[in-house]
């Protein structure tokens, strides 16, 4: 069975980074897509960017132009490089790998949660004002 696992969150000040990284154990890697989530405090758990088999990327209007997914099926991780953070990306992030297997996923697909059949545990992000 597919395990995600999610590191590099932490505490960071407005305008900072981070890179968070997410490997998967198991046989299955390559062969789905990947996204990223968050969920903020109070509220409901959302898309932040995905990642499909192709390369073919996308991400949130709230996150895009600072946030950049990729992937190493050699190293069966996908990582999600955050810069000029706010308050508002104060989140748990969690990767998940998609229930289907496809080449291509279009943006409707890949921003569904319904689409994902794995989830990792989550890592903390705070970004302080």
């Amino acid at each position: 069975q597919v395990q995600l696992v999610e590191s590099g969150g932490g505490l960071v000040q407005a305008g900072g980074s981070l890179r968070l990284s997410c490997t998967a154990s198991g046989r299955t890697f390559s062969d789905r897509a990947m996204g990223w989530f968050r969920q903020a405090p109070g509220k409901e758990r959302e898309f932040v960017a995905g990642i499909s088999r192709s390369g073919e990327r996308y991400y949130a209007e709230s996150v895009e132009g600072r946030f950049t997914i990729d992937r190493d099926n050699a190293q069966k991780k996908v990582s999600l490089q955050m810069n000029s953070l706010n308050s508002n990306d104060t989140a748990v992030y969690y990767c998940a790998k998609t229930r289907r297997v496809a080449f291509f996923a279009s943006r409707q697909y890949l921003s569904a949660q319904g689409s994902y059949e794995t989830w990792g545990q989550g890592t903390q992000v705070t970004v302080s004002s």
